[in-house]
């Protein structure tokens, strides 16, 4: 059964250090969700305090409308997989995925039909009677993944599944944890560090600093509109630059260090004739146009690597900060370092933050925090 979790204004401390000061959030039935963030931001806090390992001492949590503040962790029907998989080791692939029915007193057969048919979700039933020493990083991952989901937990939990795999075998392990959670329609939460994965897998994200969620929406919706500044340059690569919004003529000209202009009419907000506002702009590689005839941002080619679809350069503006440029690859000759450019934007997709907040002012921001 899924199931919604809501946290009402939860709040974490270790003795005088608070690491959530009072989050709220929604998660939605047989929702995946992910908490990312980098290291320290209390996302595995979050996730321990759901499981019910750490106490809280602020808020509310709730499964459904059941509040399980004070509920042991053995009572909240959770599942979970950890980073280092925590499989018995002198246990057989069967033996382990049935501990946890054993534990619930099941019948034998109920047992067996249970695990066999687990076994063949996550693919591993040809071996179910190897010991996990015999088994690949990323048949131990399934078998742990299928030890926490066979007990039909309300609720799966994952802290960093994936990060003692290798790169190739993550991708793998990443669609089939995506594909499996699906079919299985479980609530899940997430968690991880690693953007491209969150992105990946992910109905939704909630990026997270400091014990305080910057940013919850979709994949789509995070990279395209970040909420802020941090979120632009956390999810993604992007280049900061410094600008000014100013208002000619009635229209809305944002203007960048060098006197470059662009019109834009996507912003929420409109200054007052004649009155400049400072603001930081968000350009991702991708949202540079490269124009040879040096049209736009003056800049200079540093370096350059050809990486089959496209092609990335990296080049210094006249006012001394370099910029990432990615552009798809063409027949022909990759531009040399030492050659002068310009640089222009695609508008519709830059975002331009307020200065001082750093609040994103771009029209189409979707930050709902449940």
């Amino acid at each position: 059964m899924s199931i919604s979790i809501d946290f009402k204004n939860v709040i974490k401390r270790y003795g005088d250090n608070t690491v959530i000061p009072g989050l709220s959030l929604n998660i939605k039935k047989g929702e995946f969700f992910t908490l990312l963030g980098p290291s320290g931001c209390g996302k595995t806090t979050l996730l321990r305090m759901v499981a019910g390992f750490n106490s809280i001492e602020g808020g509310e949590i709730y499964f459904n409308d059941r509040l399980i503040n004070n509920v042991s962790p053995k009572d909240r029907n959770i599942g979970m997989v950890f980073q280092n998989y925590a499989i018995f080791p002198h246990l057989t692939v069967k033996k382990n995925i049935a501990f946890g029915l054993e534990n619930r007193k099941l019948p034998k057969d109920q047992i067996d039909k249970k695990v066999d048919d687990i076994l063949k979700v996550v693919k591993i039933y040809e071996f179910k009677d190897r010991l996990p020493e015999n088994l690949s990083g990323g048949q131990q991952q399934r078998v742990a993944l299928a030890r926490a989901i066979v007990i039909h937990p309300d609720v799966l939990l994952m802290d960093e599944p994936l990060s003692n795999l290798d790169a190739k075998l993550r991708i793998e392990m990443r669609n089939a944890i995506k594909d499996i959670q699906r079919d299985i329609g479980i609530t899940t939460i997430y968690v991880t560090h690693d953007q491209e994965e969150a992105m990946a897998i992910s109905d939704r994200i909630a990026v997270m600093n400091s014990g305080v969620i910057q940013h919850v929406g979709t994949p789509q919706n995070i990279y395209q509109r970040p909420s802020n500044v941090f979120v632009a340059t956390f999810i993604g690569r992007t280049n900061i630059l410094e600008g000014k919004l100013i208002v000619q003529n009635e229209e809305i000209i944002l203007e960048f260090d060098n006197d470059y202009k662009v019109t834009m009419d996507n912003l929420n907000i409109t200054p007052d004739e004649g009155k400049e506002i400072p603001v930081k702009i968000s350009v991702r590689p991708e949202e540079f146009i490269i124009d040879k005839n040096g049209l736009g941002i003056k800049a200079k080619i540093v370096s350059s690597m050809f990486l089959g679809l496209n092609t990335h350069y990296f080049v210094e503006l006249e006012s001394r900060d370099r910029v990432e440029i990615i552009q798809e690859s063409t027949i022909g000759e990759i531009l040399e370092p030492g050659i002068e450019i310009g640089l222009r934007v695609k508008k519709e997709k830059i975002n331009v933050f307020d200065k001082e907040s750093e609040l994103n002012i771009t029209e189409g921001v979707v930050n709902h925090v449940s």
